[in-house]
C-alpha cells in the first residue's frame, strides 16, 4: 500500500527574507511643524525613524529615514497641557529634582520639547540612539540640508486632526 500526497493543496513553502546593511537605502523627509500638534507629529516622526512606514522594517535593523522639522517654535499643544503638563530630571544630586511645563521649555529650547517626545515613543537601547540621532529639529523655515533633497511631506493632510485650529 503506498501512500500519495497532493502537494498541490498546501500552500508553498516561502522563506522570510531579511534585509541586509548594504540593502538600506536612508532617505531623507522634511516636515513642518507650524500648527502642528506635538503628539501626533511625534507619533509620526517615530514611526519614519523606526522605518515602519516602509515594507523592508525589520525591527534589529535602523532601516529608518532622516526626518528635518522646521519651525519647531511653532508648535502647538491641545487643552491645558501647555501649562498644567510638567517634565522631570533630576541633576543627579539629593533633592535635585527639576520641574518645567511645555511653556517655558519652548520659549528656552523648543527643540528640546519634540526630541523628548519622539524619544519616549522609541524603544529602549542603542538603536534607538542611533535612530534618534537621525532627527534634525530646527527653529526657522531654513535648514541646511538641501542638498539631500529632502522628501515634503504635509502633515495635515494625513489627517485633519494633525494640525490646530482656530476657530
Amino acid at each position: 500500500m503506498t501512500l500519495t500526497i497532493n502537494l498541490s493543496t498546501y500552500a508553498p513553502i516561502t522563506m522570510t527574507s531579511f534585509i541586509k546593511k548594504n540593502e538600506i537605502k536612508n532617505n531623507w523627509v522634511l516636515i513642518n511643524a507650524e500648527n502642528a500638534i506635538v503628539g501626533r507629529l511625534a507619533a509620526y516622526i517615530s514611526k519614519v525613524l523606526r522605518g515602519k512606514n516602509k515594507n523592508q522594517y525589520t525591527p534589529n535593523m535602523d532601516t529608518g529615514d532622516f526626518v528635518i522639522v522646521t519651525n519647531i517654535d511653532k508648535i502647538k499643544f491641545t487643552g491645558k497641557k501647555l501649562n498644567n503638563k510638567k517634565y522631570y530630571r533630576h541633576t543627579g544630586h539629593p533633592g535635585g529634582i527639576k520641574i518645567t511645563s511645555p511653556s517655558i521649555l519652548l520659549k528656552k529650547k523648543p527643540e528640546e520639547v519634540l526630541k523628548l517626545a519622539v524619544r519616549r515613543m522609541l524603544p529602549i537601547g542603542p538603536l534607538a540612539k542611533k535612530q534618534l540621532s537621525k532627527l534634525k529639529i530646527y527653529k526657522g523655515n531654513s535648514h541646511p540640508h538641501e542638498t539631500q533633497n529632502p522628501k515634503v511631506i504635509d502633515f495635515s493632510k494625513i489627517n485633519r486632526k494633525n494640525y490646530f485650529t482656530i476657530n
